[in-house]
């Protein structure tokens, strides 16, 4: 049996549509913490990888970003939320996360982490404030991320 050409180009769409959907790694939109701050740290998306996020396994967040001035160092602060309430906090040298001085231009922060097993699935909130040298807000983003069932205390 022989597949017409219409149903051909609509399988291959279909297919195409298909492996981009199951990407590894999608970039995430980000929400600015005041939409109305104009920040010296311009971000335009997450990447996570693998999304959804599997406990007990690394786990890699990259944040696209750019900025118009050069950052000599910094901090990045973290929160996690789980179905809203405040779950984990921690503070990063910036210069750990990315190469220092970071030049005016496009950049990238990544983080590779492990989430323990125990880990509960769901939808999780990750907001990071991004401060300079002398603590002024270079940038406050938040977005998110969905932690899988894929492992459990058993795998490990």
């Amino acid at each position: 049996m022989e597949i017409q050409p219409p149903l051909k180009l609509y399988l291959l769409l279909c297919l195409s549509i298909l492996l981009l959907s199951s990407s590894h790694a999608q970039a995430r939109r980000v929400k600015y913490c005041d939409k109305d701050q104009n920040y010296a740290v311009k971000v335009s998306g997450v990447d996570i990888l693998p999304d959804p996020v599997v406990r007990g396994k690394p786990a890699t967040f990259k944040i696209s970003a750019s900025t118009g001035e050069t950052i000599s160092s910094g901090k990045l602060i973290i929160e996690v939320s789980y179905f809203g309430v405040h779950v984990h906090s921690e503070t990063r040298d910036l210069c750990g996360e990315v190469s220092c001085p970071v030049a005016a231009g496009d950049f990238v922060i990544a983080h590779t982490q492990t989430l323990p097993s125990f880990t509960p699935p769901g939808f999780y909130t990750l907001k990071m404030t991004i401060e300079g040298e002398n603590d002024e807000q270079l940038s406050c983003i938040s977005f998110n991320f969905k932690i899988g069932f894929g492992s459990s205390v058993s795998d490990v």
